[in-house]
């Protein structure tokens, strides 16, 4: 199939607990410039865009230039195109390097609008191991912000993994400010801890009937990119949600990827925390997954309650992640 979905980020729920060493790089679009736009890198490397490269041929380069990172991910194909497909991948505007035709590093890139700034968000970069420490990660990324900036991106964002020091250090340096920390939770489903609440109703919710006007005043932060309402809303079918009910009224909602166990969103009403609420909601969840691992990705480190709450739940930290941003 031809590589033609929108953004791409490796989640740490894709990723084992086997520390590794790290390499530079880290896992993760209207208008886009002509099909196979084309400069020169290093050593006579040839810098495209995407589009036109099937998605299995970008999944073995991916699989290799993460097979040393620093935490190992379990990635088959069929997660690569899920996650493309939920974070909007834009293949036009990104960039892949090429030596005598084979891919050997890329830059994955998104563009939506994103706190009312037209943003690119990096959804993967790197290099396979032979051809890193030759400028190809510089080369590639120089390229993709000249192609973002001329479809009038104005910033770029991205996340990486904080024991990840040397991709930290490269980005600082390539003008990234950090904005935020984010924690990463997981667990298997058995590891969740059984819910006690009384006259709170849970039902099961159509992603497009959620009234994100209501719910969104139940946030206490803005979800990162990948767990975004635009991000949750592009798969609708591969979601599953729930809303719990006091007298009628919705107090709290929650939603799961039905797949991989992993929950972009989970929120209560302020009014309604410590009763039990979180907890069902999570439960119901867990009930709706068909996954044995759970994963809760990216809570904002200022959410002291939500990441108390998943402590008490029974999630573990596997990761944290800095957010960082570049202006264009």
């Amino acid at each position: 199939m031809t590589f033609r979905f929108g953004r791409l980020f490796v989640h740490p729920q894709y990723q084992s607990t086997e520390k590794r060493k790290s390499p530079v790089g880290h896992p993760m679009g209207e208008a886009g410039p002509a099909s196979g736009d084309m400069a020169m890198g290093p050593e006579g490397l040839e810098l495209r865009t995407l589009e036109t490269v099937p998605l299995e041929r970008l999944h073995e380069c991916f699989v290799k230039a993460f097979s040393d990172y620093s935490v190992k991910m379990d990635l088959p194909l069929w997660r690569l195109r899920a996650m493309a497909l939920r974070r909007g991948l834009r293949p036009e505007l990104s960039v892949g390097a090429f030596a005598g035709g084979e891919l050997v590093g890329f830059v994955l890139s998104a563009v939506r609008e994103w706190q009312g700034v037209r943003t690119g968000y990096d959804t993967g970069t790197g290099v396979v191991p032979e051809w890193r420490k030759r400028g190809v990660t510089t080369a590639a990324f120089t390229e993709a912000m000249r192609l973002l900036r001329e479809n009038g991106v104005r910033q770029y964002l991205l996340e990486v993994i904080q024991d990840n020091a040397p991709a930290v250090d490269l980005y600082a340096k390539q003008g990234f400010e950090r904005t935020r920390s984010f924690t990463c939770f997981a667990t298997t489903r058995d590891g969740i801890r059984p819910a006690h609440m009384g006259g709170i109703e849970i039902e099961s919710a159509a992603l497009q009937s959620l009234d994100w006007i209501h719910l969104r005043s139940f946030w206490d932060h803005e979800p990162s990119w990948q767990n975004s309402i635009d991000s949750v809303t592009a798969v609708p079918e591969t979601m599953e949600a729930v809303v719990a009910r006091a007298d009628g009224r919705a107090v709290g909602y929650g939603i799961v990827e039905r797949a991989t166990g992993d929950v972009p969103q989970l929120a209560v009403d302020p009014g309604h925390r410590r009763r039990g609420v979180g907890a069902g909601i999570l439960a119901a969840l867990v009930a709706r997954t068909d996954s044995q691992r759970i994963s809760v990705i990216n809570v904002d480190d200022r959410d002291e309650a939500g990441l108390g709450f998943l402590g008490r739940a029974g999630l573990e930290v596997m990761a944290t992640q800095y957010e960082m941003v570049k202006r264009l």
